[in-house]
C-alpha cells in the first residue's frame, strides 16, 4: 500500500483522513493501537485545516502549506490555546504521516523550532512596537469591515491580552472599571483568562489615553454583547476567522507581524520601559535597566500577563544579562 507516487493521496485512499491512517497502518502495522488512533486524531485535524485551505489530495501539500499549519499552531501557543507540547505533538504527527506517504523527509520540520518553547529568549524586537507600523493592517481590517477583528488585535497590543482575552474581554465592565479606577483588573474582566500557577490573581493594567479609547471601541462594537466573539459564531468558529482576516491583513499591508503573541510582546516591552526608564533588553540588544530594576520589571510583567514565573518574561522583552 502506498507505493503508487502518482495516485491521489500517494495510493493511500481517496479521502485524507482516510488516507492517513491508512499510512499509519503502514508504518506501525496492525499492533501500537494506541499510538496509531492518538495519530489519527492529530492528522484528522490536519486534514480539517488543509480542507479550509481548499487541499483535498496529499499531493498538493508543499513546504509552505506545513510552514503555515506550523505558524497556526503557534499562534494557538500564544493565544493560550493549546501547550506547547501538544502543538508540538500535532506537528510530529504531520511529518509522520507525511514522511510515511511520501517515502522522504522532503517536508518534515523541526516542531520545537517552529511552535517554540514559551521559556526561550526573545532576540527580535516585536514589530508592533512600531504602531506606525501596526496601524497598517488595522486600518486595512477596517476596511474589510472587520472592526471586531481590528479591535481585538488592539485590546491585545494596549493590555497585554491572549487572543482569546481579548476576545472574551467584557469591554463594558473593563471601561466602567477604568473610569472608576484608572486600571482595569484582567483577571475579573475576561472569562478567557488562562489557567496555571497564576490562575485567579488580579492583574491590573493602568490605564491611559491610548488604552481608553481601545475600550470605548470595543463597547461600541461590543453593544448588548457580553464580549467581541459574534453571536453567530462559538469561540473556535471566531478564532480561526480571526487569525485567517489577520494574516491577510498582514499580507497587504506587507508588515510581517506574526501574530498576537507580538503585540502581547509589544506591550510587556512597552511596560518595562515605563517601570524601569530604560528601554526593554530585546530593543537594545543587552539590558540597561540597573539589575534590581530589571527584576522588579519582570516580576511585575509576569504578574500582568498571567505568567506568575518571572522566567517566562525573557520570550518577551530578552535576556536580563
Amino acid at each position: 500500500m502506498g507505493n503508487v507516487g502518482g495516485a491521489r493521496n500517494y495510493g493511500y485512499g481517496k479521502q485524507l483522513a482516510w488516507a492517513g491512517k491508512n499510512a499509519l497502518a503502514d508504518r506501525y502495522g496492525q499492533g501500537h493501537f494506541s499510538t496509531r488512533a492518538t495519530h489519527e486524531d492529530r492528522w484528522n485535524k490536519f486534514a480539517q485545516y488543509l480542507k479550509t485551505q481548499g487541499i483535498n489530495d496529499a499531493r498538493k501539500i508543499d513546504k509552505s502549506t506545513v510552514l503555515e499549519y506550523a505558524e497556526q499552531l503557534r499562534q494557538l501557543v500564544s493565544s493560550g490555546d493549546v501547550r506547547v507540547a501538544y502543538a508540538q505533538n500535532v506537528l510530529s504527527t504531520v511529518n509522520i504521516v507525511l514522511e510515511t506517504m511520501r517515502k522522504d523527509s522532503v517536508l518534515t520540520l523541526k516542531p520545537a523550532q517552529y511552535v517554540g518553547e514559551r521559556t526561550n529568549v526573545r532576540s527580535e524586537a516585536p514589530r508592533t512596537d512600531d504602531r506606525t507600523q501596526f496601524q497598517q493592517p488595522i486600518k486595512y481590517l477596517h476596511a474589510r469591515n472587520e472592526a471586531r477583528v481590528a479591535i481585538t488585535a488592539q485590546l491585545a497590543r494596549d493590555f497585554g491580552l491572549r487572543f482569546k482575552e481579548a476576545s472574551m474581554l467584557d469591554a463594558n465592565k473593563a471601561l466602567k472599571q477604568a473610569i472608576r479606577l484608572n486600571r482595569i483588573n484582567i483577571t475579573q474582566g475576561t472569562k478567557g483568562t488562562k489557567g496555571g500557577r497564576g490562575k485567579g490573581q488580579d492583574r491590573w493594567v493602568p490605564i491611559n489615553a491610548q488604552n481608553l479609547e481601545t475600550l470605548k471601541k470595543a463597547k461600541a462594537l461590543q453593544g448588548k454583547g457580553k464580549n467581541l466573539i459574534p453571536s453567530s459564531k462559538t469561540y473556535v468558529q471566531w478564532r480561526d476567522h480571526a487569525y485567517y482576516q489577520w494574516r491577510i491583513a498582514n499580507q497587504n499591508a506587507n508588515t510581517e507581524i506574526k501574530g498576537f503573541h507580538d503585540m502581547r510582546a509589544a506591550f510587556a516591552c512597552e511596560r518595562y520601559q515605563e517601570i524601569t526608564c530604560y528601554p526593554a533588553p530585546v530593543i537594545t540588544g543587552q539590558r540597561q535597566a540597573p539589575k534590581v530594576s530589571d527584576t522588579q520589571a519582570r516580576l511585575l510583567l509576569s504578574q500582568v500577563l498571567g505568567h506568575n514565573r518571572i522566567d517566562v518574561i525573557a520570550a518577551y522583552i530578552g535576556s536580563s544579562q
